[in-house]
């Protein structure tokens, strides 16, 4: 009796491991942005308006003061990862250029 109450106690708590190491949850980081938030960025913008759009820059290299980039990045519990990026050019503290070209998903392995 005694070594089958023993067994049924391992099989619980063997299954109840298992089931918690098979759970990966989706991962979401960085700056979300919309078409609206874009088409609202002009170029010309002080910064504190582009502040107000888009919210704060994830990146502001200290190297490179006249640009922020907004990184967004989406991990599937499966392993594929999709990130966006926005990077945003200032001359004399106004916008001076939008790069969208990585906001396509790009979807990572």
């Amino acid at each position: 009796m005694r070594r089958v109450l023993i067994l049924i106690i391992s099989l619980f708590f063997g299954q109840f491991l298992i089931s918690c190491t098979a759970y990966k949850p989706d991962v979401q980081q960085g700056n979300t942005f919309d078409e609206k938030q874009l088409s609202q960025l002009k170029v010309g913008m002080t910064q504190q308006q582009v502040l107000f759009v888009m919210g704060t820059p994830l990146l502001k290299d200290v190297f490179h003061k006249s640009r922020w980039d907004y990184v967004y990045t989406f991990a599937k519990n499966q392993g594929t990862s999709t990130r966006r990026l926005l990077t945003l050019f200032f001359e004399h503290g106004k916008l001076s250029k939008i790069d969208k070209s990585q906001i396509k998903k790009i979807t990572l392995k």
